[in-house]
């Protein structure tokens, strides 16, 4: 599809709410970087028919590009740094596809999308295991009681054992695992999975890069099998299964959903080796759409009324175009082309003509959505993170909170007369999410704090601030590593009086922040001054629109 070409959506059979509904599913991917994340996201892309072959993370001569990854720098890079969303049909399902950056510089950005999600994907590599990021994404999981199904990756490589792999998600998550399949082998010796509910064998053929591999499904006792598979393998494979028929846990579809029970698959993304018996079962056992909390209790995703929440902007994914778009989950009700809607923090209506639907970087313009769907919205600035739309009673969701940032630095526009564009650049930026923005309480330094999580990010915005906006940047790095918001504001600042060993600054909506430069300082001023309430998450905003540079 070209990028540049809108399309209007073809008109099916109309569904009724509850069809809709309980059609749908909607998923986000979480894991560590170099786990193949971005591979296996092109392979269920691949499986669902959205597209005819997968590209490669990182382009070898002629090989398409991955759909996913849309912007020019995570093509040079080959990592993802944006979170997209896929959306596409797989036998009698919709599917939601939140994409997500696998680079933990980027992980304020999946923390956002994973408040769209009602499942998660957790991919581990066989031979890292757990790793450190996947382990953070999993306590925003754990926070949000978001059911986790873990896909075990590159099985075709030399890998740990698949029971210490098991242990260890449940020792270090406190998570209970559930073997849906069971390899047989690994490495070069990886021959496929043995599915433990139906005893079949599933044996894989390797396919051509980018196509679907072939699956031949056997019956144990089938003679033909001893032709494709080496008996020592099956045995083993038999007997780790009998272990656990013995000793773990039972599959409960009630504990899944409550993300206490985890699903364990595994495959190899880049071999296609288990990836359709993995989107098959999950289908199965994912939860549909589900109740979100918003200001006046639960609210039903049946509910006939329209209710929706931005939850990711992005500027320029057309840079042709110089557009702007919001992101919004839809909750409750059912979403129409040219609607007029709410908007819960200003008050206004707002008449909805182009709602799209985005694969990567193409669009697809939409009549209808549902609950789980995600619709992309032109944003001439009247959208934040956090928004809500509605229809009917007045409904608004809980807010996204902003992570602590680590890194702080001065952004300097070395040329005055492009403070237009710089501008410009830097409130777009800030609105989308691509970093926190903080000022010096001292008026007269009108430079911005660029404060993120990862060094990364600095760089994409001055990336993009070039080649987006026409500004060249320049950073001057601050010695601060912590941030922390003052609870109570101003007048609890004032009422301590004055502080050593830190800076005081405030974020778009005028709150005091103060920046520390290690733990030693940040403990040193909370036992000077117990009585002074920090926090490391921002609080969330509503009615009151944030300063612009």
């Amino acid at each position: 599809m070209d990028s540049s070409t809108e399309h209007s959506s073809s008109k099916g059979p109309e569904l009724s709410l509850a069809e809709a509904v309980e059609r749908r599913r909607n998923f986000a991917i979480i894991s560590h970087p170099d786990a193949g994340k971005t591979t296996l996201t092109e392979k269920l892309l691949l499986y669902g028919g959205a597209i005819q072959q997968a590209g490669a993370v990182k382009a070898r001569g002629q090989q398409r590009k991955v759909t996913s990854d849309w912007m020019e720098l995570e093509k040079q890079r080959g990592i993802s740094i944006t979170s997209t969303v896929l959306q596409f049909d797989y036998l009698t399902n919709t599917i939601n596809l939140l994409d997500t950056p696998g680079h933990q510089d980027f992980s304020e950005d999946t923390y956002r999308t994973l408040a769209a999600a009602d499942n998660a994907v957790m991919l581990e590599d066989a031979a890292k295991g757990l790793e450190p990021q996947t382990k953070k994404l999993f306590e925003v999981c754990r926070m949000r009681s978001i059911p986790i199904f873990t896909f075990i990756n590159k099985m075709d490589r030399p890998g740990q054992e698949p029971l210490s792999l098991l242990d260890e998600i449940e020792s270090e998550l406190g998570l209970t695992t559930w073997a849906v399949n069971w390899p047989i082998g690994s490495g070069e010796l990886f021959r496929g999975v043995i599915d433990r509910r139906t005893k079949e064998v599933i044996v894989f053929e390797r396919a051509e890069r980018g196509k679907q591999s072939t699956e031949l499904k056997l019956k144990l006792d089938d003679p033909n099998l001893n032709d494709l598979v080496e008996k020592d393998l099956l045995e083993k494979a038999l007997e780790e299964i009998e272990l656990l028929d013995a000793v773990a846990a039972n599959m409960d579809i009630e504990l899944i959903h409550a993300g206490e029970l985890t699903p364990v698959f595994f495959g190899s993304a880049m071999t296609n080796f288990g990836v359709r018996p993995f989107l098959d079962s999950f289908l199965k056992m994912a939860q549909p759409p589900i109740a979100r909390m918003a200001s006046d209790g639960v609210v039903d995703p049946l509910k006939p009324d329209f209710t929706g929440f931005v939850f990711k902007l992005q500027a320029n994914m057309d840079p042709r175009h110089r557009d702007r778009v919001a992101f919004v989950r839809v909750c409750s009700g059912r979403f129409q082309k040219d609607m007029t809607v709410n908007h819960a923090r200003t008050g206004k209506s707002i008449r909805l003509s182009r709602p799209q639907k985005i694969f990567g970087q193409d669009r697809l313009v939409v009549d209808d959505a549902y609950p789980g769907d995600v619709i992309g919205l032109n944003n001439p600035g009247m959208f934040a993170i956090g928004d809500t739309l509605y229809t009917g009673k007045k409904v608004e969701y809980e807010g996204i909170p902003c992570f602590s940032p680590e890194i702080f630095s001065w952004l300097r526009n070395p040329n005055p007369s492009a403070f237009k564009n710089f501008r410009k650049g830097v409130n777009e930026l800030r609105e989308e999410g691509a970093v926190q923005i903080l000022y010096d309480t001292d008026q007269s330094k009108r430079d911005p704090i660029l404060a993120a999580v990862g060094q990364l990010q600095l760089e994409v915005v001055q990336h993009r601030l070039e080649h987006e906006y026409g500004v060249v940047t320049r950073l001057e790095p601050l010695g601060f590593q912590l941030a922390r918001w003052v609870n109570g504001g101003w007048p609890s600042l004032e009422n301590i009086g004055r502080l050593f060993n830190c800076k005081i600054v405030k974020d778009p909506w005028s709150r005091p922040v103060l920046l520390f430069k290690n733990e030693w300082n940040l403990n040193q001023l909370i036992e000077d001054h117990p009585s002074m309430q920090l926090s490391s998450v921002a609080p969330v905003v509503s009615g009151v629109e944030p300063i612009s540079l």
